[in-house]
């Protein structure tokens, strides 16, 4: 019995195949909308998040707010580090010693770091992050310049205005850290 030659094999391209292509999508899970209406090109930004549609629903001017803030700490912190005295007097019109302003600048400089890094990415996590530390800054400094206005018992023009800015300056990044933080409503 003579056996029959047989054909060639021919690879199938899969990668081609459109219907094999969808099936393996289905498989993975990916392709599809989600609970959230969002669509996964692969499996990996399905694990991890697809933060690129976030640019859409970035609010209004919170770019422009986070660069107001990174510039405001920075020319705060370069003050307080090469004219601490000066500082220190433009406010409560009393003087102190170098030593702490200096550190108070370094702080300023480290903060407004977080602030400069969060101007120029495009990830919603570290935006809120950014925002949550500037808010805590503003809620600690008021509470700490508060108290020692009471305790010296004196509320200088600089004081005051330092002390209303900081409210102002708290209101609206927690405003923007709300913003950010609401699910966008689905039509």
């Amino acid at each position: 019995m003579a056996s029959k030659p047989h054909p060639p094999l021919v690879k199938k391209h899969s990668q081609t195949d459109l219907v094999s292509r969808l099936k393996t999508r289905k498989v993975l899970g990916v392709g599809g909308e989600d609970d959230d209406g969002e669509v996964h090109r692969s499996k990996i930004s399905q694990m991890l998040g697809n933060e690129i549609k976030f640019s859409v629903r970035e609010p209004i001017g919170l770019r422009l707010w986070i660069l107001i803030s990174a510039v405001l700490f920075t020319a705060t912190a370069l003050m307080a580090l090469a004219f601490p005295n000066q500082l220190y007097e433009i406010i409560f019109e009393l003087t102190t010693t170098r030593i702490s302003i200096r550190l108070y600048g370094g702080a300023l400089l480290s903060i407004s770091l977080i602030l400069w890094n969060g101007l120029y990415t495009a990830e919603k996590v570290i935006i809120q992050w950014t925002l949550l530390t500037e808010a805590c800054y503003f809620g600690v400094q008021f509470l700490v310049t508060s108290v020692s206005l009471l305790e010296m018992g004196v509320l200088s023009n600089g004081a005051a205005l330092l002390l209303l800015s900081e409210v102002f300056f708290l209101l609206v990044t927690l405003s923007y850290y709300h913003h950010l933080g609401r699910r966008a409503k689905k039509i």
